[in-house]
């Protein structure tokens, strides 16, 4: 009877504690929701005041200058600051490239017009025209006429008003001097998809391609897509694009090197946006455009083609040229702001035919039209949290801390597997849990090393999971610390889709500069991987807004990661043969070989004080153990590696972080 009401006892403390925690969590969710009231309301106020607006120019180079600083102190030294002027200098020159220096020469225009390919496809590219300006309307005609690949038509659908009559003039003109280009006047302009779905009625070709009315073609971007479809039998193909001012190419304001097919970077950005082509029976009888998704009827048919086609072809190539001027998209969202609601339209109608329900969808800080997508987290399935440790007690403390006083999840357990530890100060620490707040969700485990055996994080993880009672693991290292405080949801949500593997998160140093943002292949001077954004601001968007959403990865690191339990065991767990470095990347290549993408989100935030707890890898044996398992890492994954990382673009490079230029080796993307 005693022992019944201690164990009542006991159930009804754990309770009233996590009716206490729910409380005091509540209660900090509501007042920082009032302190964000707050801020907004000053910071409104002081964007209304006449002196801030008019020192905007100041500011302007203040920040700047303020920028300038950062870069040359992130150099490190003399010797990395002399690095980065002579990189600027390259990447200056590499940069022209990409505009019409990179057009064939007249041997080249000959070989390509003279090529000739087991499937000469007929390429059918509609173009909706409206009052478009004469200058951008022949650029555009002529654009295609430069063509290399030779069979193609263009099927123009004019929806042009009488003021604009010169449009059909132009147009019929083209036409008549070459019979590969048909011309169409509208009874009426039914706006950019009637008008688009208006060019298709014309088009006779086995592929379709859509060209806008005021950009501009690269000579080769047939010639390149034909190719491909030839030599991989690429069913839909996009390639990177560049955006222009004015009336010159060269003068490029962006240029948007892209990943290849990424599910969960188009569901947040219609990243692919130019140049689609694709087989004309991937439409199976629906529109191409639909109009209620006018201003993002191209993110809609993307999404809907996509899923349709069997392979998608990504060209590392600029072979397409957005023209930027005023009342373009390209220029200023705002232009059309009808877009944004339509995007939001055009993906929450995928997740619905993706089973996907009970969904949102925000606009995030870096553009309208980039999106967090909050996914349903079904049930409240057990999270186990592993995490390894040897000594650190003040780490550990800080981390423990922070995951009981700041997550919102409540269905979770910790398991520290203890690996080594001599310190009274980590023995005290674990004599607190058992009588603490955490006493009821917490285990401490011995791993048992023996002293003649060498640290091995794999093995230590590996233990840890099998004695995990959660369908969900957390890999934890024990120098981070929670910031967000719906960080395990954020993960959860990705973690519980079928089509994902490991789930990572955004790691922060403790001066708020980024410490992990996704793990690319062959970055860095091993050529094994290494991470993105690195030692960038906090704050940054990151390479086309890179930062802002969630994104597929080919690795994310284990100092917090997220993966089913089933999976996990799938793959094996962590190599043990890669006792230290490069076990996390390994593991989730072996994941992605599965079939798996996985998934780094901006929105899980945690500070890592980085190898606090781990020690060195560049000097003595440590370095010695490292450039051996960078070995067996680049044998195993050989092929993967020449391959090169699908979620990068061979335009980048590879010795730096920031998703600069390949200033080495640009030249050579020229004959892909």
């Amino acid at each position: 009877m005693e022992e019944e009401r201690r164990v009542a006892t006991r159930e009804f403390d754990a309770l009233a504690r996590e009716k206490l925690k729910s409380a005091a969590l509540a209660e900090r969710v509501a007042m920082l929701e009032n302190e964000k009231r707050e801020l907004e309301f000053q910071l409104n106020r002081i964007k209304g005041n006449p002196i801030w607006k008019a020192s905007a120019p100041a500011r302007a180079v203040m920040h700047w200058v303020i920028r300038q600083f950062d870069r040359l102190r992130n150099q490190g030294s003399l010797r990395g600051v002399i690095a980065r002027i002579r990189y600027k200098r390259k990447e200056r020159q590499a940069f022209s490239y990409y505009g019409t220096e990179s057009f064939p020469n007249e041997e080249q225009r000959k070989e390509e017009s003279q090529a000739r390919f087991a499937s000469m496809v007929k390429i059918s590219i509609l173009t909706p025209l409206y009052n478009t300006p004469e200058k951008y309307l022949r650029e555009m005609i002529e654009s295609v006429l430069a063509q290399t690949y030779p069979n193609w038509e263009l099927c123009l659908a004019d929806g042009s008003d009488l003021d604009h009559a010169a449009v059909g003039l132009i147009a019929r003109s083209y036409a008549e001097n070459d019979e590969r280009i048909i011309y169409r006047h509208l009874p009426e302009n039914k706006g950019i998809s009637g008008n688009t779905n208006a060019a298709l009625t014309l088009a006779e070709g086995d592929f379709i391609a859509l060209l806008d009315h005021d950009d501009v073609l690269h000579p080769s971007a047939l010639y390149a897509y034909v190719r491909e479809i030839n030599e991989k039998g690429a069913d839909y193909l996009y390639c990177d694009e560049a955006t222009f001012k004015g009336d010159d190419i060269n003068r490029m304001i962006t240029m948007h090197f892209k990943p290849d097919y990424a599910i969960d970077n188009l569901r947040a950005n219609n990243y692919i946006c130019h140049f689609s082509m694709f087989r004309r029976s991937l439409l199976d009888g629906q529109e191409l455009f639909r109009s209620q998704y006018d201003g993002s009827q191209d993110h809609d048919m993307i999404l809907r083609l996509t899923d349709r086609a069997q392979k998608i072809v990504h060209i590392p190539r600029l072979l397409y040229y957005w023209r930027s001027h005023a009342g373009s998209t390209a220029s200023n969202i705002e232009a059309k702001h009808y877009a944004i609601e339509a995007a939001r339209g055009a993906v929450a109608d995928h997740l619905r035919r993706h089973g996907f329900e009970h969904f949102q969808i925000t606009s995030t800080r870096a553009f309208e039209t980039i999106f967090k997508i909050s996914y349903e987290i079904r049930e409240t399935p057990r999270i186990s949290i592993i995490i390894p440790n040897c000594d650190h007690a003040k780490d550990l403390q800080r981390l423990v801390e922070s995951i009981y006083t700041r997550s919102t999840w409540d269905n979770y357990e910790i398991i520290i597997v203890e690996n080594g530890s001599t310190t009274r100060e980590i023995a005290s620490l674990y004599e607190s849990f058992e009588d603490g707040p955490m006493r009821e969700r917490i285990r401490v485990l011995d791993f048992h090393r023996r002293a003649e055996e060498s640290f091995n994080f794999s093995a230590v993880v590996n233990f840890g999971v099998r004695q995990a009672r959660g369908q969900y693991i957390l890999l934890l290292n024990n120098d981070t610390e929670v910031i967000t405080i719906n960080w395990m949801e954020e993960m959860l949500m990705y973690a519980q889709r079928e089509d994902v593997g490991a789930v990572g998160a955004k790691l922060y140093f403790p001066d708020r500069k980024i410490q992990h943002a996704g793990i690319v292949l062959g970055l860095g001077a091993h050529r094994t991987a290494g991470h993105v954004h690195y030692k960038q601001a906090g704050q940054n968007l990151g390479y086309m807004g890179r930062l802002c959403y969630a994104q597929n990865m080919s690795a994310v690191t284990a100092a917090c990661l997220m993966v089913e339990r089933s999976k996990y065991d799938e793959v094996g767990g962590f190599d043990e043969r890669l006792a230290v470095s490069l076990n996390d990347v390994d593991f989730c290549l072996k994941l992605r070989q599965k079939g798996y993408v996985n998934v780094f989100t901006p929105f899980a935030e945690l500070t890592h004080y980085e190898s606090a707890s781990r020690g060195d890898d560049l000097t003595g044996e440590n370095a010695a153990r490292y450039e051996r398992e960078c070995e067996r890492f680049r044998d195993r994954w050989r092929e993967v590696l020449e391959a090169g990382d699908p979620y990068y673009n061979p335009n980048f490079s590879l010795d730096r972080s920031d998703f600069s230029l390949n200033v080495e080796g640009y030249s050579a993307l020229r004959v892909q």
